[in-house]
């Protein structure tokens, strides 16, 4: 007897390898996908548009959809390790690199403070993009805010976790926000705030990577 929702799964995933495919030949447009692979427009929209939300395929300017920056992530924790190691030691405090998937957050490295107090989160945790300050960034908030866009960094004081504060930094790529770089501790630790504190290093951190990334072929 066949498992009628183990042939649909394998009918999706075959379908979105079908379009990873034709992307990474040429950048398309839902349409060319469409006919390209025979299939109706409804739904080549509905499964791209599942696709572009977990970052397997991304929309430039144009319309063209191209394979998405989740293929890259690998590339991207290998390059912040060092420059993050290092933040962490400038500021004392916990130093995460956030990646945007769906209406989350995935921490894609985590080094943390030498304190025994401190802000904590294991490589893989999962947040909504509600709160804290690298929620903000991903979710376009600092775009959106002028004086926030002007300093370079998001601040957040216990909005995710009581007793928390942070602040982070946008990492782009061709003007797209790939990451954040987060810096986190209590807020007992901090005299004015994190901004003031941690802003600067924060934001020379997450250009950094963008600078490294820039070299690379494999991004």
């Amino acid at each position: 007897m066949t498992d009628g929702s183990a042939d649909t799964t394998t009918g999706v995933l075959a379908r979105a390898a079908a379009i990873l495919n034709a992307v990474e030949a040429c950048p398309r447009t839902t349409g060319d996908l469409a006919k390209m692979l025979g299939l109706s427009a409804s739904t080549v929209y509905r499964l791209v548009g599942e696709m572009v939300r977990y970052s397997m395929l991304r929309r430039d300017n144009d319309g063209l959809l191209h394979p998405g920056d989740r293929f890259g992530t690998s590339t991207l924790g290998g390059l912040a390790v060092p420059i993050l190691r290092r933040l962490r030691q400038e500021t004392g405090e916990s130093a995460q690199l956030w990646v945007l998937r769906g209406s989350h957050r995935l921490c894609l490295v985590s080094e943390d403070s030498q304190h025994e107090l401190r802000a904590s989160l294991p490589v893989g945790a999962l947040l909504p993009l509600g709160a804290g300050s690298a929620g903000h960034v991903l979710a376009g908030d600092l775009d959106g805010d002028a004086d926030s866009r002007a300093l370079g960094w998001w601040e957040s004081v216990s909005e995710r976790t009581p007793g928390l504060t942070s602040v982070s930094a946008p990492v782009r790529r061709d003007e797209r926000i790939v990451a954040a770089v987060c810096v986190a501790g209590p807020v007992e630790r901090v005299p004015t705030s994190a901004g003031q504190l941690w802003g600067q290093a924060v934001r020379d951190a997450a250009l950094e990577i963008e600078q490294s990334l820039v070299v690379r072929s494999d991004w």
